[in-house]
Protein backbone atom coordinates (compact mmCIF):
# COMPACT_ATOMS: atom_id res chain seq x y z
CA UNK A 1 0.00 0.00 0.00
CA UNK A 2 1.42 3.39 -0.95
CA UNK A 3 1.24 6.18 1.86
CA UNK A 4 0.49 9.21 0.90
CA UNK A 5 3.63 12.38 1.81
CA UNK A 6 1.98 12.89 5.82
CA UNK A 7 2.13 9.46 6.50
CA UNK A 8 5.41 8.67 5.49
CA UNK A 9 6.91 11.85 7.69
CA UNK A 10 7.55 9.55 10.98
CA UNK A 11 10.71 11.26 11.96
CA UNK A 12 9.35 14.84 12.19
CA UNK A 13 6.23 12.84 13.50
CA UNK A 14 8.11 11.31 16.05
CA UNK A 15 9.83 15.03 17.22
CA UNK A 16 6.57 16.37 17.24
CA UNK A 17 5.20 13.80 19.59
CA UNK A 18 7.98 13.88 21.62
CA UNK A 19 7.59 18.07 21.35
CA UNK A 20 3.87 17.88 22.72
CA UNK A 21 4.71 15.18 25.95
CA UNK A 22 7.21 17.86 26.70
CA UNK A 23 4.57 20.70 26.50
CA UNK A 24 2.35 18.77 28.55
CA UNK A 25 4.74 17.32 31.33
CA UNK A 26 6.30 20.71 31.50
CA UNK A 27 2.95 22.47 32.82
CA UNK A 28 2.24 18.42 34.87
CA UNK A 29 5.50 19.01 36.09
CA UNK A 30 4.71 22.51 38.06
CA UNK A 31 2.05 20.48 40.26
CA UNK A 32 4.75 19.05 42.18
CA UNK A 33 7.01 22.02 41.71
CA UNK A 34 4.64 24.07 43.28
CA UNK A 35 3.80 21.81 46.54
CA UNK A 36 5.87 24.35 48.74
CA UNK A 37 4.25 27.31 47.11
CA UNK A 38 0.67 25.39 48.33
CA UNK A 39 2.13 24.29 51.49
CA UNK A 40 3.29 27.92 52.75
CA UNK A 41 -0.32 29.82 51.01
CA UNK A 42 -2.47 27.71 52.11
CA UNK A 43 -1.11 26.20 55.39
CA UNK A 44 -1.09 22.18 54.39
CA UNK A 45 0.29 19.33 56.14
CA UNK A 46 2.32 16.75 54.61
CA UNK A 47 -0.35 14.43 54.47
CA UNK A 48 -2.70 17.02 52.17
CA UNK A 49 0.46 17.53 50.03
CA UNK A 50 -0.13 13.87 49.31
CA UNK A 51 -3.66 13.66 49.09
CA UNK A 52 -2.82 16.37 46.35
CA UNK A 53 -0.82 13.78 44.55
CA UNK A 54 -2.92 11.24 45.07
CA UNK A 55 -5.84 13.02 43.12
CA UNK A 56 -3.93 14.16 40.37
CA UNK A 57 -1.98 10.39 40.12
CA UNK A 58 -6.06 8.82 40.31
CA UNK A 59 -7.29 11.49 37.60
CA UNK A 60 -4.28 10.27 35.57
CA UNK A 61 -4.31 6.56 35.88
CA UNK A 62 -7.91 5.75 36.62
CA UNK A 63 -8.72 6.85 32.87
CA UNK A 64 -5.70 6.25 30.68
CA UNK A 65 -6.47 2.60 30.01
CA UNK A 66 -10.25 3.31 29.52
CA UNK A 67 -9.10 6.08 26.94
CA UNK A 68 -6.35 4.07 25.56
CA UNK A 69 -9.65 1.19 25.03
CA UNK A 70 -12.02 3.67 23.68
CA UNK A 71 -9.56 5.16 21.27
CA UNK A 72 -8.52 1.54 20.11
CA UNK A 73 -11.98 1.07 19.14
CA UNK A 74 -13.03 4.35 17.58
CA UNK A 75 -9.77 6.79 16.85
CA UNK A 76 -10.06 10.01 16.69
CA UNK A 77 -7.74 12.30 15.09
CA UNK A 78 -7.84 15.18 17.79
CA UNK A 79 -7.41 13.49 21.24
CA UNK A 80 -4.03 15.23 21.77
CA UNK A 81 -5.80 18.35 21.07
CA UNK A 82 -8.23 16.90 23.86
CA UNK A 83 -5.30 16.30 26.51
CA UNK A 84 -4.06 19.95 26.07
CA UNK A 85 -6.99 21.69 26.90
CA UNK A 86 -7.77 20.23 29.99
CA UNK A 87 -3.90 20.58 30.64
CA UNK A 88 -4.23 24.32 30.40
CA UNK A 89 -7.63 24.60 32.12
CA UNK A 90 -5.94 22.65 35.51
CA UNK A 91 -3.21 25.04 35.07
CA UNK A 92 -5.13 28.30 35.09
CA UNK A 93 -6.78 26.49 38.04
CA UNK A 94 -4.07 25.95 40.15
CA UNK A 95 -2.72 29.49 39.76
CA UNK A 96 -6.04 30.87 41.20
CA UNK A 97 -7.16 28.27 43.52
CA UNK A 98 -7.75 29.66 47.47
CA UNK A 99 -8.11 26.49 48.99
CA UNK A 100 -7.78 23.13 48.94
CA UNK A 101 -11.02 22.10 47.02
CA UNK A 102 -9.98 24.38 44.38
CA UNK A 103 -6.69 22.42 44.17
CA UNK A 104 -7.86 19.15 43.85
CA UNK A 105 -9.89 20.53 40.99
CA UNK A 106 -7.33 21.75 39.46
CA UNK A 107 -4.53 18.92 39.65
CA UNK A 108 -8.07 16.60 38.47
CA UNK A 109 -8.16 18.56 35.16
CA UNK A 110 -4.18 18.32 34.20
CA UNK A 111 -4.30 14.89 35.08
CA UNK A 112 -7.19 13.94 32.58
CA UNK A 113 -4.63 15.76 30.19
CA UNK A 114 -2.16 13.46 30.94
CA UNK A 115 -5.25 10.34 30.69
CA UNK A 116 -5.53 11.04 27.12
CA UNK A 117 -1.98 12.39 25.85
CA UNK A 118 -0.08 9.32 27.06
CA UNK A 119 -1.92 6.77 25.51
CA UNK A 120 -2.87 8.42 22.38
CA UNK A 121 0.54 9.82 21.67
CA UNK A 122 2.18 6.58 22.63
CA UNK A 123 0.35 4.98 19.91
CA UNK A 124 0.59 7.28 17.28
CA UNK A 125 4.01 6.78 18.28
CA UNK A 126 4.13 3.22 17.47
CA UNK A 127 2.19 3.45 14.21
CA UNK A 128 4.82 5.90 13.09
CA UNK A 129 8.23 4.21 14.24
CA UNK A 130 9.69 2.34 11.01
CA UNK A 131 9.75 -0.53 13.21
CA UNK A 132 12.31 0.70 15.50
CA UNK A 133 9.96 1.04 18.35
CA UNK A 134 12.38 0.94 21.32
CA UNK A 135 14.19 4.49 19.41
CA UNK A 136 10.96 5.85 18.66
CA UNK A 137 9.39 5.35 22.48
CA UNK A 138 12.72 6.71 23.90
CA UNK A 139 12.17 9.75 21.52
CA UNK A 140 8.55 10.24 22.61
CA UNK A 141 9.24 9.74 26.47
CA UNK A 142 12.80 11.75 26.89
CA UNK A 143 9.83 14.91 25.70
CA UNK A 144 8.42 14.36 28.57
CA UNK A 145 11.02 13.60 31.20
CA UNK A 146 12.87 16.60 29.78
CA UNK A 147 9.83 18.99 30.03
CA UNK A 148 8.98 17.65 33.56
CA UNK A 149 12.68 18.48 34.74
CA UNK A 150 12.57 21.58 32.78
CA UNK A 151 9.32 22.84 34.93
CA UNK A 152 10.66 22.71 38.40
CA UNK A 153 13.29 25.39 37.05
CA UNK A 154 11.15 27.28 35.94
CA UNK A 155 8.86 27.86 38.69
CA UNK A 156 12.24 28.45 40.90
CA UNK A 157 13.04 31.38 38.42
CA UNK A 158 9.43 32.63 37.59
CA UNK A 159 7.61 31.53 40.17
CA UNK A 160 8.79 30.96 43.07
CA UNK A 161 10.50 34.40 43.95
CA UNK A 162 6.89 36.54 43.20
CA UNK A 163 3.17 34.50 43.70
CA UNK A 164 1.54 31.60 42.69
CA UNK A 165 -0.23 33.76 40.30
CA UNK A 166 2.70 33.53 37.90
CA UNK A 167 2.38 29.74 37.24
CA UNK A 168 0.29 31.25 34.48
CA UNK A 169 3.30 31.53 32.75
CA UNK A 170 3.09 27.68 31.88
CA UNK A 171 -0.41 28.49 29.93
CA UNK A 172 1.98 29.34 27.38
CA UNK A 173 2.93 26.05 26.70
CA UNK A 174 -0.15 25.42 26.00
CA UNK A 175 -0.50 27.51 22.94
CA UNK A 176 2.62 26.11 21.61
CA UNK A 177 1.47 22.41 22.29
CA UNK A 178 -1.95 23.55 20.26
CA UNK A 179 0.42 24.74 17.41
CA UNK A 180 2.42 22.04 17.50
CA UNK A 181 -0.46 18.56 17.78
CA UNK A 182 -1.53 20.40 14.74
CA UNK A 183 1.03 18.78 12.77
CA UNK A 184 0.56 15.43 14.56
CA UNK A 185 -3.43 15.72 13.78
CA UNK A 186 -2.64 16.02 10.71
CA UNK A 187 -0.52 13.16 10.09
CA UNK A 188 -2.16 10.47 12.17
CA UNK A 189 -5.85 11.85 10.27
CA UNK A 190 -3.81 10.91 6.96
CA UNK A 191 -2.70 7.52 8.72
CA UNK A 192 -6.74 6.32 9.35
CA UNK A 193 -7.71 7.44 6.02
CA UNK A 194 -5.44 5.21 4.46
CA UNK A 195 -5.67 2.59 7.02
CA UNK A 196 -9.92 2.84 7.04
CA UNK A 197 -10.03 3.86 9.90
CA UNK A 198 -7.72 1.91 12.03
CA UNK A 199 -6.02 3.52 15.04
CA UNK A 200 -3.80 -0.08 15.33
CA UNK A 201 -0.97 -1.21 13.39
CA UNK A 202 -2.49 -2.66 9.72
CA UNK A 203 -0.45 -6.29 10.43
CA UNK A 204 -1.70 -8.05 13.18
CA UNK A 205 1.22 -9.82 15.01
CA UNK A 206 0.44 -13.45 17.62
CA UNK A 207 0.70 -12.90 20.79
CA UNK A 208 3.76 -14.85 22.03
CA UNK A 209 2.14 -16.95 25.29
CA UNK A 210 -0.98 -18.09 26.06
CA UNK A 211 -3.59 -15.78 28.33
CA UNK A 212 -2.36 -17.64 32.00
CA UNK A 213 1.15 -17.15 31.29
CA UNK A 214 0.78 -13.57 29.69
CA UNK A 215 -1.32 -12.88 33.38
CA UNK A 216 1.55 -13.78 34.79
CA UNK A 217 4.41 -11.98 32.92
CA UNK A 218 1.98 -8.73 33.91
CA UNK A 219 1.94 -9.33 37.44
CA UNK A 220 5.81 -9.46 37.25
CA UNK A 221 5.68 -6.07 35.06
CA UNK A 222 3.57 -4.37 37.93
CA UNK A 223 5.73 -5.63 40.95
CA UNK A 224 8.72 -3.98 38.74
CA UNK A 225 6.83 -0.62 37.64
CA UNK A 226 5.72 -0.63 42.49
CA UNK A 227 9.50 -0.88 42.89
CA UNK A 228 10.26 1.60 40.47
CA UNK A 229 7.88 4.12 41.55
CA UNK A 230 8.34 3.93 45.20
CA UNK A 231 11.88 5.12 44.91
CA UNK A 232 10.95 7.47 41.91
CA UNK A 233 8.10 9.32 43.67
CA UNK A 234 10.00 9.84 47.02
CA UNK A 235 12.15 11.77 45.41
CA UNK A 236 9.73 13.74 42.70
CA UNK A 237 7.38 14.76 45.41
CA UNK A 238 9.54 15.19 48.72
CA UNK A 239 13.42 15.70 47.44
CA UNK A 240 13.11 19.84 48.04
CA UNK A 241 11.74 19.08 51.18
CA UNK A 242 14.34 16.64 52.32
CA UNK A 243 17.20 18.81 51.15
CA UNK A 244 15.68 21.97 53.07
CA UNK A 245 15.33 19.70 56.17
CA UNK A 246 18.75 18.31 55.84
CA UNK A 247 20.68 20.64 54.67
CA UNK A 248 18.76 23.71 55.46
CA UNK A 249 18.57 24.81 51.44
CA UNK A 250 16.13 27.92 50.12
CA UNK A 251 12.77 26.73 48.38
CA UNK A 252 14.86 27.96 45.35
CA UNK A 253 18.34 26.29 45.96
CA UNK A 254 16.40 22.65 46.50
CA UNK A 255 14.12 22.75 43.29
CA UNK A 256 17.59 23.08 41.21
CA UNK A 257 18.25 20.21 42.92
CA UNK A 258 14.96 18.54 42.01
CA UNK A 259 16.12 19.80 38.30
CA UNK A 260 19.00 18.09 38.09
CA UNK A 261 17.54 14.86 39.34
CA UNK A 262 15.14 15.08 36.43
CA UNK A 263 17.23 15.96 33.90
CA UNK A 264 18.71 12.73 34.55
CA UNK A 265 15.41 11.33 34.26
CA UNK A 266 15.13 12.87 31.01
CA UNK A 267 18.61 11.50 29.98
CA UNK A 268 18.08 7.76 31.01
CA UNK A 269 14.92 8.06 29.36
CA UNK A 270 16.86 8.71 26.07
CA UNK A 271 19.15 5.79 26.62
CA UNK A 272 16.69 2.93 27.81
CA UNK A 273 14.73 2.71 24.08
CA UNK A 274 17.91 2.06 22.12
CA UNK A 275 19.40 -0.33 24.37
CA UNK A 276 16.43 -2.42 24.67
CA UNK A 277 16.35 -2.64 20.70
CA UNK A 278 19.73 -4.31 20.63
CA UNK A 279 19.91 -6.11 24.20
CA UNK A 280 16.74 -6.59 24.49
CA UNK A 281 14.07 -5.37 27.13
CA UNK A 282 14.36 -7.74 29.89
CA UNK A 283 17.81 -6.94 30.47
CA UNK A 284 17.33 -3.06 30.13
CA UNK A 285 14.86 -3.63 33.19
CA UNK A 286 17.14 -5.96 35.43
CA UNK A 287 19.77 -3.28 34.92
CA UNK A 288 18.02 -0.25 35.43
CA UNK A 289 15.33 -1.15 38.37
CA UNK A 290 18.40 -3.45 40.40
CA UNK A 291 21.15 -1.13 39.22
CA UNK A 292 19.60 1.72 40.79
CA UNK A 293 20.47 0.28 44.41
CA UNK A 294 23.80 0.90 45.07
CA UNK A 295 23.01 4.83 44.38
CA UNK A 296 19.86 4.79 46.57
CA UNK A 297 21.26 2.95 49.85
CA UNK A 298 24.29 5.65 49.67
CA UNK A 299 22.06 8.75 49.50
CA UNK A 300 20.54 8.99 52.89
CA UNK A 301 24.32 9.01 54.53
CA UNK A 302 25.44 11.33 52.14
CA UNK A 303 26.53 15.14 52.42
CA UNK A 304 25.10 17.86 49.95
CA UNK A 305 27.23 17.23 46.86
CA UNK A 306 27.23 13.56 47.03
CA UNK A 307 23.69 13.73 47.36
CA UNK A 308 22.99 15.91 44.50
CA UNK A 309 25.68 13.17 42.57
CA UNK A 310 23.02 10.11 43.90
CA UNK A 311 20.27 11.40 43.04
CA UNK A 312 21.63 12.12 39.07
CA UNK A 313 22.78 8.90 39.17
CA UNK A 314 19.64 7.12 40.26
CA UNK A 315 17.24 9.02 38.17
CA UNK A 316 19.47 8.08 35.15
CA UNK A 317 19.93 4.33 35.59
CA UNK A 318 16.01 3.88 37.31
CA UNK A 319 13.90 5.61 34.07
CA UNK A 320 16.12 4.07 31.71
CA UNK A 321 13.72 0.88 33.03
CA UNK A 322 10.21 2.67 31.41
CA UNK A 323 10.59 3.12 27.58
CA UNK A 324 11.33 -0.76 28.38
CA UNK A 325 8.94 -1.90 30.32
CA UNK A 326 6.37 -0.42 28.27
CA UNK A 327 7.42 -1.70 25.24
CA UNK A 328 7.89 -5.05 26.75
CA UNK A 329 3.95 -5.45 27.52
CA UNK A 330 2.96 -4.15 23.88
CA UNK A 331 5.53 -7.10 22.47
CA UNK A 332 3.61 -9.10 24.96
CA UNK A 333 0.05 -8.08 24.49
CA UNK A 334 1.16 -6.75 20.53
CA UNK A 335 -2.97 -5.75 18.99
CA UNK A 336 -4.13 -3.76 21.94
CA UNK A 337 -1.45 -0.49 21.89
CA UNK A 338 -3.56 1.79 23.08
CA UNK A 339 -4.99 -0.16 25.96
CA UNK A 340 -1.79 -1.53 26.60
CA UNK A 341 -0.49 2.14 27.00
CA UNK A 342 -2.92 3.13 29.22
CA UNK A 343 -3.03 0.42 31.34
CA UNK A 344 0.65 0.58 32.05
CA UNK A 345 1.01 4.02 32.15
CA UNK A 346 -1.84 4.25 34.27
CA UNK A 347 -0.91 1.90 36.88
CA UNK A 348 2.31 3.91 36.81
CA UNK A 349 0.51 7.21 37.59
CA UNK A 350 -1.74 5.28 40.18
CA UNK A 351 0.96 3.72 41.82
CA UNK A 352 3.10 7.45 42.13
CA UNK A 353 -0.13 8.68 43.69
CA UNK A 354 -0.51 5.74 46.46
CA UNK A 355 2.67 5.94 47.53
CA UNK A 356 3.17 10.05 47.92
CA UNK A 357 0.15 9.96 49.54
CA UNK A 358 1.70 7.00 52.18
CA UNK A 359 5.08 8.95 51.74
CA UNK A 360 3.78 12.05 53.10
CA UNK A 361 1.70 10.80 55.90
CA UNK A 362 4.74 8.47 57.24
CA UNK A 363 7.00 12.03 56.75
CA UNK A 364 4.62 13.34 59.10
CA UNK A 365 4.68 10.64 61.69
CA UNK A 366 7.93 9.19 61.63
CA UNK A 367 10.59 12.42 60.06
CA UNK A 368 11.41 12.72 56.39
CA UNK A 369 14.74 11.50 56.76
CA UNK A 370 13.93 8.38 58.19
CA UNK A 371 11.31 7.58 55.14
CA UNK A 372 14.26 8.34 52.80
CA UNK A 373 16.37 5.77 54.62
CA UNK A 374 13.89 2.85 53.96
CA UNK A 375 12.59 3.35 51.16
CA UNK A 376 16.26 3.45 49.91
CA UNK A 377 16.30 -0.52 49.64
CA UNK A 378 12.75 -0.30 46.94
CA UNK A 379 14.93 -0.82 43.87
CA UNK A 380 16.28 -4.12 45.22
CA UNK A 381 12.55 -5.52 44.16
CA UNK A 382 14.14 -5.36 40.90
CA UNK A 383 15.33 -9.04 41.09
CA UNK A 384 12.26 -10.24 40.36
CA UNK A 385 12.90 -9.18 36.40
CA UNK A 386 14.96 -12.13 36.58
CA UNK A 387 11.60 -14.04 35.73
CA UNK A 388 10.74 -12.58 32.81
CA UNK A 389 10.96 -14.71 29.25
CA UNK A 390 13.42 -12.89 26.82
CA UNK A 391 10.87 -11.16 23.88
CA UNK A 392 13.83 -10.28 22.12
CA UNK A 393 13.63 -12.73 19.14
Amino acid sequence: MKLNPATRATLPVLLSLSMVHLLNDLMQSTVTASYPLLKADLDLSFAQIGTISLIYQISASVFQPLVGLFFDRHPFSRSILLATTFSMLGMIGISFAGSIAAVYVSVFAIGLGSSVIHPEASRITSLASGGKRGFAQSVFQVGGNFGGSVGPLLVALLVAPYTRRHLLWFVIASCLSYTVAGFVTKWYKGYLKEHGGRGQAAVKRPAPFGTARTAAIVIIICILIISKYVYLESLRSYYTFYLIDRFSLTVQASQICLFVFLFATAAGTLAGGPIGDKIGRKWVILISILGTAPFSLAMPHAGLAATIVLSFCSGFVLSSAFPAILLYAQELIPNKLGLVSGLFFGFAFGVGGIVSALLGRYIDLYGIRTVYAAVAFSPLLGLVAVALPNLKK
